[in-house]
């Protein structure tokens, strides 16, 4: 009876103890998540303007305030959710003010000077303005290669009817990068979904994106193996990525 007594009360000791644990490995997982997502490149480059609050409980991440635009939701929304420890994302930002009516010029040159901002081999500096949904583009690139290829990434964006590129060959400003040269796996997660869903091309397919240490793998469905290449193209192109492992299957 004795041994049975001792054997109970070492059990709740430690049932108590377990207990007693868990809030305090939650509360540092939750403060590593807010931490982790406020010092993010992609919330310390596209982000700081907005008005963001990040608040987890025990892993279900809740995001208030506003933003500038509707793409910060999705990025913040992205860039969260791919933080380790996160179990769900319930995004509450509103956005400053009226956006653009969709597909109007000023929605299609948001969209486009978006795209440029995430890929590093066209100028974010580019100046975009559109009219009647043809976008003109004016700017330096830094050789031709980079200058046809900004044309073929304007075009690719939904609601462009055409482009018309005036941009010079010359000495293009560098981006500015605020955290260092190395970007975090959930910011080029964010950043890998964003284009994807940009590009017209690759828009319609079914694509799960995940990042470690740089490398980007790319599972789901293409329609052809051209969209599949493309995907993978355009991920490679993205700010941070290292590579791309693309498991995608076409069907």
């Amino acid at each position: 009876m004795k041994a049975m007594y001792k054997l109970s009360v070492i059990m709740f000791a430690v049932v108590a103890l377990l207990a007693l644990s868990m809030p305090v490995y939650a509360s540092k997982t939750d403060a590593r998540i807010e931490s982790s997502a406020k010092k993010s490149y992609v919330f310390q480059t596209y982000l700081q303007g907005d008005d963001i609050k990040i608040q987890s409980v025990n892993g279900d991440v809740a995001l208030t305030g506003t933003v500038s635009q509707e793409s910060h939701k999705s990025l913040a929304q992205d860039t969260v959710a791919s933080l380790p420890g996160v179990k769900s994302v319930d995004n509450k930002l509103e956005i400053k003010g009226e956006g653009p009516a969709e597909r109007s010029d000023a929605w299609i040159t948001a969209k486009v000077k978006t795209m440029f901002l995430f890929h590093r081999n066209v100028s974010a500096m580019t100046e975009v303005s559109t009219k009647d949904g043809i976008v003109n583009l004016k700017g330096k690139a830094v050789n031709q290669a980079q200058k046809d290829l900004t044309t073929e990434y304007a075009k690719d964006v939904e609601g462009v009817k055409d482009v018309n590129n005036e941009m010079t060959i010359g000495k293009a400003a560098k981006k500015k990068q605020t955290v260092g040269s190395k970007i975090d796996d959930a910011s080029i997660t964010a950043q890998v979904k964003m284009t994807l869903l940009y590009h017209r091309s690759t828009s319609g397919i079914n694509t799960s994106v995940t990042t470690k240490n740089g490398i980007v793998t790319l599972t789901g469905k293409a329609k052809s193996a051209a969209e599949k290449d493309l995907a993978a193209k355009f991920a490679n192109d993205v700010n941070g990525v290292k590579g791309v492992n693309n498991k995608m299957t076409i069907g």
